[in-house]
């Protein structure tokens, strides 16, 4: 019986993941999103607690990366994700890093319609460490993180529904290696830690963290796919809880939705989704 419930949840965050994998892009560059909050790495210092492989089939440029391939189709994404940040354009410095991040965020009119600030609803300057005990905290940047910043942003409660709390981080590394490895440590955090205290009364259990295969992501240079289950004040009971993190460059960006009252896993799918593409758009403009 364990070993069929196990199975049960690897499929269905492998389905997540590839419905998050094909979202964003240019089919989403006109519109509004969501609030995503990022992880950090065990190696850096750990990762926010709201917050590949290059297995595609072709050619491969002077880059590294699979020669993108456009579909005919309008508003179809590339067969392959083929963005080079512009080196002029990639924060050096920690206030280069400060416009870029605040500017990438999502706010109330960005993510998706109806969403209000959440108290408190920005925070940056810190790094998430995940202890040994599995218990969040916070400390300083590590020497290898420009800036990381965070908006919160929730879905108020109406009409039965409970309200659902939404989160984005930006974080920019002095180098695309450093943003890479905190991919690759966010991964094994949920193995390390599959119960998380959050502090302030909130709790995530049954984390499972799944990274994308790279064929199968059109937006970013890495994604991964994190769910599970969130209980903390005001959550009104055990809730689900979804959570993106990508790369582009030196760059993370990340999105959590922490479910409520009357909300399906599918609609905070869904709001994740359309968060994490808007705010890997707006990375790519700040980079472009």
């Amino acid at each position: 019986m364990k070993l069929m419930l196990v199975g049960t949840r690897v499929a269905a965050v492998a389905t997540a993941v590839m419905l998050l994998a094909g979202c964003g892009g240019s089919a989403s560059r006109g519109g509004e999103g969501p609030d995503p909050e990022p992880s950090g790495s065990a190696k850096q210092g750990g990762r926010a607690a709201d917050g590949g492989k290059t297995g595609a089939t072709g050619a491969t440029g002077a880059t590294g990366k699979p020669d993108a391939k456009e579909s005919t189709l309008p508003g179809a994404l590339p067969s392959a994700y083929a963005f080079t940040p512009d080196p002029a354009r990639v924060p050096k410095s920690a206030a280069q890093a400060r416009k870029l991040t605040r500017d990438a965020a999502l706010g109330e009119a960005d993510w998706t319609a109806g969403m209000v600030r959440h108290t408190p609803y920005e925070s940056g300057g810190t790094w998430p460490v995940l202890a040994d005990s599995c218990v969040w905290s916070r400390s300083a940047l590590p020497s290898g993180v420009l800036d990381r910043f965070t908006r919160r942003l929730d879905i108020p409660a109406r009409e039965g529904r409970g309200r659902v709390q939404g989160a984005v981080t930006v974080t920019v590394h002095r180098s695309a290696a450093g943003a890479d490895q905190e991919i690759k440590d966010t991964v094994q955090e949920s193995f390390r830690c599959p119960q998380q205290e959050l502090g302030g009364g909130g709790r995530l259990s049954g984390l499972m963290s799944l990274q994308f295969d790279q064929k199968d992501v059109r937006n970013a240079d890495a994604s991964l796919f994190e769910a599970g289950k969130y209980t903390g004040p005001e959550s009104g009971g055990i809730q689900d809880y979804v959570w993106t993190k990508s790369r582009i460059g030196p760059v993370t960006t990340a999105v959590s939705v922490k479910g409520a009252k009357g909300y399906r896993n599918s609609d905070l799918l869904r709001i994740a989704a359309e968060g994490g593409a808007k705010v890997l758009y707006r990375v790519e403009l700040e980079l472009k």
